[in-house]
């Protein structure tokens, strides 16, 4: 059966493993998850504070950027299931009288006993679970909600205790609290594409970006709240817009997340869904929208891939055990599904990799490093074994040490590309790299110089980078049906 092609960690309490735990699941914003883990950290050695909640977030940003599933990943990671948090839909009570549905109307009110409090320490206790006791509370887009419920919380973000319209108290110090808002979303949306005047047809800085949003974020909070609301708040974050890195792992989990789908729903009757690395990169140009985020990429992922196989499924097309390739038709613009043929070889999930260095010692090293992500890694020690391997191998990225017995690196990068337009080059280069090199590579759109010493991880971000500069994707012929 399926495989991922990254090897997902087991659900831990572990904070040496949360954070990498998170990274795995929400991706491109970092910034977040160095708040979040801290928190968690405090209430696992026993150092929470006292008599308020564990940590109160504010999660701001554009729409599509990760706000809900940072709060049901914790969740994940935390209790070992998405669902178990407290969610508020907070456009449920914009009427100021629905805002008493929280804590239940007064004895002696009419519907007392009928209505029941949302917030409850029945409640709270059971999405906590004997993993982790620390409950999870999500306060979905706060700002739909009438201004009573923001006057209503100021004591529980404070003092950590509710008093219900019974008179009896919630305790909220075993809690961690999120609140997701798109305030200030449609000025962010200005910021990061601006439609008119010079900046529309320069490339922004990230971080000027980055900055920029924080600000429109934080202004917007301040209009729309009180300050002693603000105040009580640990942590405001601003969402990033997701770059094409970000959009690449997302549909590596979502791909991942059908595969499981498949098996948990058919038990006996699941099967395979090979869907190469050129179709992934397919899906990423169609579904990349800086508007609406990771839900268009979701949406493209539902209706040109899970559509199409709920169909084939449907008309019993097929067999249970079998694996179900998915190709690009040659007009480009959708896919197509077919029967894998008996003993066919399965298409790659992620890119082919080609690493040259005469360094036997560091070549094997890259070579077991970079195939536990998941990469299709060829190894080469010459300049000459190298042209052989990437005229027949084909390869996504070249990573090429700069000295080579027969060649220099950046001349060997330049020439691969000459004949591989498609190819990513990256030179490792000395800590001060050559200034002819420096003059080559900037000629040279596709590659890219990593000064040494480096590690590896660092690399595979470069050359993810590196791939996401491509301006299409290369495409290979659709699968035939069997």
């Amino acid at each position: 059966m399926f495989t991922s092609t990254k090897t997902r960690r087991p659900v831990t309490r572990e904070a040496d493993d949360l954070a990498s735990l998170l990274a795995s699941m929400v991706v491109g914003q970092p910034n977040m998850i160095d708040a979040l883990v801290p928190c968690v950290e405090m209430f696992q050695a026993g150092l929470a504070p006292e008599s308020r909640p564990v940590g109160v977030f504010l999660l701001l940003g554009p729409t599509g950027t990760g706000k809900t599933r940072t709060v049901e990943a914790l969740a994940e990671a935390l209790h070992g299931n998405a669902k178990s948090l407290l969610k508020i839909d907070c456009g449920e009570y914009q009427m100021e009288h629905e805002v008493a549905k929280l804590i239940g109307a007064p004895p002696g009110y009419l519907g007392h006993r009928e209505t029941q409090p949302a917030l409850t320490q029945q409640k709270l206790t059971s999405v906590a679970s004997e993993k982790c006791g620390l409950s999870i509370i999500l306060f979905d887009e706060i700002e739909k909600a009438a201004p009573s419920m923001a006057r209503l919380m100021l004591g529980l973000l404070d003092r950590g205790i509710l008093r219900l319209g019974d008179n009896t108290q919630v305790n909220f110090e075993k809690t961690i609290i999120f609140m997701t808002s798109n305030l200030g979303a449609r000025e962010m949306m200005r910021e990061i594409a601006p439609e008119l005047g010079f900046q529309s047809a320069v490339a922004a800085d990230p971080g000027e970006v980055a900055g920029k949003l924080e600000r429109v974020a934080m202004s917007a909070v301040k209009r729309k709240f009180s300050p002693e609301f603000v105040n009580r708040i640990d942590h405001v974050i601003t969402y990033q817009p997701l770059d094409a890195v970000s959009f690449a792992a997302i549909v590596d989990h979502e791909v991942d997340r059908l595969q499981r789908h498949v098996v948990s729903r058919l038990g006996p009757r699941a099967f395979d869904v090979d869907v190469p690395y050129v179709v992934r990169q397919w899906l990423v140009a169609r579904g990349t929208s800086a508007e609406y985020g990771a839900r268009e990429l979701k949406r493209t992922i539902h209706r040109n891939l899970t559509q199409p196989l709920a169909t084939m499924v449907a008309r019993g097309e097929v067999d249970p055990g079998s694996c179900v390739v998915v190709g690009i038709r040659k007009d480009r613009q959708s896919l197509l599904l077919g029967m894998a043929r008996a003993g066919a070889p399965r298409g790659s999930a992620q890119p082919s990799i080609l690493v040259v260095s005469e360094n036997r010692e560091l070549l094997q090293f890259q070579q077991h490093w970079i195939a536990d992500e998941g990469w299709e890694v060829t190894i080469a020690g010459t300049a000459v074994e190298a042209r052989k391997l990437a005229a027949r191998r084909k390869p996504d990225v070249a990573l090429i040490d700069a000295a080579l017995p027969d060649q220099r690196g950046v001349e060997l990068a330049v020439q691969l590309r000459s004949t591989a337009p498609s190819l990513r080059a990256i030179a490792l280069t000395a800590a001060d790299p050559l200034p002819e090199d420096e003059d080559r590579v900037r000629l040279q759109n596709g590659i890219g110089l990593l000064p040494k010493p480096f590690l590896m991880r660092d690399a595979l971000v470069v050359m993810r980078a590196r791939l996401a500069d491509r301006p299409f994707p290369r495409y290979d012929d659709p699968p035939k049906a069997a």
